[in-house]
C-alpha cells in the first residue's frame, strides 16, 4: 500500500471523532468565575462581604452581620454549576441560588439548626427533601466539591463525586442568575473557588 493511500485511510478513520468533538463543544458553553477579581458578579453597594484574591472568593460576615447575595451578571436556563467550598470559621449558613430564590444549602440550616448541605431550600416549603449521605462525605477542614445540575424544574446535586440529592421544584422559573448566599445574623467565613457554569446550548 502506498504511503499516500495510508495517509488517506488514517485521515478518513479519525474524521468522525473530530466531528463528534466539534458537536460536543457546540452543545455547551462555559462561564468561569476566576476569583482574581469580582468580574461577572453584581457587587452589592458598600461591599465588605465578598473579596476575590488569588483565585479564591472569600465570604466574610460584617460587624453588623447583615446578609448578602452575590448574583451573577449573566442569566442561565439549563446548566450545571461546579464549585469548591471550604468552611473557614463560625456557624456556616450559605448556599447556591438557582435562577431565583430556590437554593442548595451549604452548612447549617437556621431553621432546623443542623447541617443541611446539598439539600434544596425552597421559599415557602422549607427543605422538601434532604440530601443523603452528606455526613460521611462532607469535609469540615478541607475543600469540598459540589456539582448542581439544573434542567427545567429538576435539580440534581453531587457532593465530592457522589450524587446525594434529586428534586423537582414546581415553582422554578425558566431563566435567571446564580447567586451565592451569606446569611444574615451569622458570624461566619467561607471560601469558594473554581466556580464555573456550563450551559446547555439549544
Amino acid at each position: 500500500m502506498t504511503s499516500y493511500r495510508k495517509s488517506f485511510l488514517i485521515a478518513f478513520a479519525i474524521a468522525p471523532t473530530l466531528s463528534l468533538s466539534c458537536v460536543s463543544a457546540e452543545e455547551s458553553k462555559t462561564t468561569a468565575y476566576e476569583a482574581t477579581d469580582l468580574s461577572g458578579w453584581k457587587v452589592p453597594d458598600n461591599n465588605i462581604w465578598w473579596i476575590a484574591e488569588e483565585g479564591i472568593l472569600k465570604v466574610r460576615s460584617g460587624p453588623e452581620k447583615k446578609g448578602s447575595i452575590l448574583w451573577s451578571e449573566k442569566e442561565f436556563k439549563d446548566f450545571t454549576v461546579d464549585l469548591e467550598f471550604k468552611f473557614i470559621s463560625g456557624v456556616i449558613d450559605s448556599g447556591v441560588h438557582l435562577r431565583n430564590m430556590d437554593q442548595i444549602q451549604i452548612g447549617i440550616s437556621g431553621s432546623l439548626k443542623r447541617d443541611m448541605t446539598a439539600s434544596p431550600y425552597i421559599k415557602g416549603k422549607g427543605y422538601p427533601v434532604e440530601a443523603e449521605g452528606v455526613a460521611e462525605l462532607l469535609k469540615h477542614d478541607d475543600w469540598n466539591q459540589m456539582r448542581i445540575e439544573v434542567t427545567g424544574k429538576d435539580y440534581v446535586c453531587h457532593l465530592n463525586g457522589k450524587k446525594v440529592m434529586t428534586y423537582t421544584s414546581e415553582g422554578a422559573i425558566d431563566k435567571g442568575p446564580i447567586g451565592l448566599q451569606l446569611h444574615a445574623g451569622k458570624e461566619m467565613s467561607i471560601d469558594f473557588k473554581n466556580i464555573k457554569v456550563v450551559e446547555k446550548v439549544e
